[in-house]
C-alpha cells in the first residue's frame, strides 16, 4: 500500500528556485515596484526607467523652458529627486504623471530663483471657447517639399508661440496637450482648482489658434 506525505505548500514553493526577469523585459510599472524593494533603488531598474523616460523629461523642460541652455542640468536634478524619492510612490502605475510633477516642480523652484519676468501677455479677454480642441494637424497623403516646409514652419511658431505664454498657462497647455495628462492631474501639479486649469487651457488655445491663424486657415 502506497503512503503519501503531506508536504506543506510553503515547503515546496521555498525550494523553487526564483527566477527574476532582466530588467529590459520588465513592464514600466514592475521596474518602479522593483526600485521600490531595497533600501535604495535597484541600479539596473533604475538605469531602465531613466533610458525609457529620459526623452519624456527633456520634452517637459523644453517645453517648459525652451530658451534655458541649462536644460540638460535640470534633467539631470529631475532624476536625482526620483532616485530619492520613488519609494514615495504610492502608485507605481501614475509614475509617468509622478514624473511629470517633479520636472515642473523643479522648474518654477529654479525659475523662483532666477526671478525671471517675462513681457506680461494679456489672456483676461473674453473668449468663444469653453473646452474646445484645436486641430493643429496638417492633413496631407504625401507631401511634397512646399508641403514639408509649410508643416515645418507652422511647428517652429507652434512652439515659439507656446514658449511666449505666460508660465502658468504654458504650463497648463503642456501638460495637457503635449503630455496628455487629465485635468485632475494637472490641477494636481499646478495647485489650482479645476476651473482654473480649465480656464487657463482654453485661453491658452484660443491666444494659440489667433497667432497660427493664417497656419490654421491653410
Amino acid at each position: 500500500m502506497s503512503h503519501f506525505l503531506s508536504v506543506p505548500w510553503s515547503t515546496v514553493e521555498a525550494t523553487v528556485p526564483q527566477v527574476q526577469l532582466p530588467v529590459e523585459k520588465l513592464s514600466n510599472n514592475d521596474l518602479v515596484l522593483r526600485c521600490q524593494e531595497g533600501l535604495r533603488p535597484d541600479r539596473a531598474a533604475f538605469s531602465e526607467l531613466l533610458g525609457r523616460y529620459q526623452a519624456h523629461v527633456d520634452r517637459v523642460l523644453y517645453h517648459l523652458a525652451p530658451d534655458w541652455q541649462d536644460r540638460a542640468d535640470l534633467a539631470q536634478e529631475v532624476w536625482i529627486r526620483v532616485y530619492r524619492n520613488i519609494q514615495r510612490l504610492q502608485e507605481p502605475a501614475k509614475f509617468r504623471g509622478w514624473l511629470s510633477r517633479i520636472a515642473t516642480n523643479l522648474f518654477y523652484d529654479e525659475l523662483r530663483k532666477r526671478k525671471r519676468s517675462r513681457p506680461p501677455l494679456s489672456l483676461d479677454a473674453p473668449y468663444l471657447l469653453e473646452d474646445g480642441a484645436v486641430d493643429w494637424e496638417i492633413a496631407a497623403d504625401s507631401p511634397g517639399p512646399e508641403e514639408d516646409l509649410t508643416t515645418r514652419e507652422f511647428y517652429d511658431q507652434l512652439n515659439a508661440a507656446i514658449a511666449d505664454l505666460p508660465e502658468a498657462f504654458r504650463t497648463t497647455i503642456i501638460l495637457r496637450e503635449i503630455e496628455g495628462l487629465a485635468y485632475e492631474e494637472i490641477a494636481e501639479i499646478t495647485g489650482v482648482s479645476l476651473g482654473t486649469v480649465k480656464s487657463r487651457i482654453a485661453r491658452a488655445r484660443l491666444r494659440l489658434q489667433q497667432q497660427l491663424q493664417k497656419y490654421l486657415n491653410s
